[in-house]
């Protein structure tokens, strides 16, 4: 069966998309887009793909609308937060404790990284994130999201904003302009105190497949997780999860997304797998 896929290039998808890592069951016609995340929208909105890689809030925002996609146990990106958050040194000292009432953008208000890094700045550092100027550049991947955050004029950009002093900070991006600062000023140990506290490797993105897909030919869905799971086993750079490892991220982003209001609930992290996948956790 020939399976229309997005997937990104990394450590753990190496082997499968170059082909060393084959299978009798099942092909994949590799989509091209770049960066890989400009797939998600037509996979959420459209169901473009019968395989897709997809950031795990997207994913928790598109099971709340019922879009038809199923969860695999399959982790292709994972990484701590912390250093994905900058402020303009030039306009003065900022640490994350005196974000509130602050501008902050963000390339859209509902990236998996923006989930994880206001959840640490809400439960970690007690940032009261309703008082923050929110501005974004980009709607959410899930059309049915009522975005309420005031948007960047026409033409503006996001590192350019924070570097001309039209914001205080940013997140979700890196930057190497000398005036641009990690607003967690020690990242590393910050990262690793996090870890410490939570036992919490974060999620960005795992692996869907379509609802149809996994209904109808179970063996297929099967054998897809088999061959993603072989590729990460093949790199010792691909992300490791084991089944706890999985389940306390999940239950994090989970309750990071509700509390954001991102999600109306608090999903069960078995709620994101049916039958199928369920059993391959």
């Amino acid at each position: 069966m020939r399976l229309r896929t997005l997937l990104g290039d990394y450590p753990g998808t190496t082997a499968l998309k170059n082909g060393s890592i084959k299978s009798d069951l099942v092909q994949f016609d590799f989509a091209d887009y770049s960066p890989t995340n400009r797939g998600f929208k037509p996979m959420v909105r459209e169901a473009a793909f019968d395989v897709s890689e997809m950031a795990i809030v997207t994913y928790l925002m598109a099971k709340s609308f019922g879009k038809p996609m199923v969860l695999l146990p399959d982790v292709v990106l994972a990484r701590f937060q912390h250093g994905h958050a900058l402020y303009n040194a030039k306009a003065g000292k900022l640490a994350p404790r005196d974000l509130n009432g602050k501008r902050v953008g963000i390339r859209s208000f509902t990236t998996t990284t923006g989930a994880w890094l206001r959840g640490i700045l809400a439960n970690d550092y007690g940032v009261d994130l309703d008082s923050i100027d929110w501005v974004t550049f980009e709607d959410a991947h899930v059309a049915e999201f009522v975005d309420t955050t005031k948007r960047a004029g026409a033409g503006k950009q996001i590192v350019q904003m924070l570097i001309d002093g039209e914001l205080d900070a940013m997140l979700g991006e890196k930057s190497d302009h000398p005036d641009l600062k990690p607003l967690f000023a020690d990242v590393a140990a910050e990262e690793k105190a996090w870890f410490e506290k939570h036992k919490v490797v974060p999620i960005n993105h795992m692996v869907v497949v379509s609802r149809t897909l996994s209904d109808q030919h179970p063996d297929v869905v099967r054998e897809v997780h088999r061959l993603l799971a072989e590729s990460a086993a093949a790199s010792p750079a691909a992300p490791r999860f084991d089944r706890g490892e999985m389940q306390r991220s999940l239950e994090l982003i989970i309750d990071y997304s509700a509390q954001q209001k991102l999600i109306p609930r608090a999903f069960a992290v078995d709620e994101l797998f049916d039958d199928v996948t369920r059993a391959l956790r």
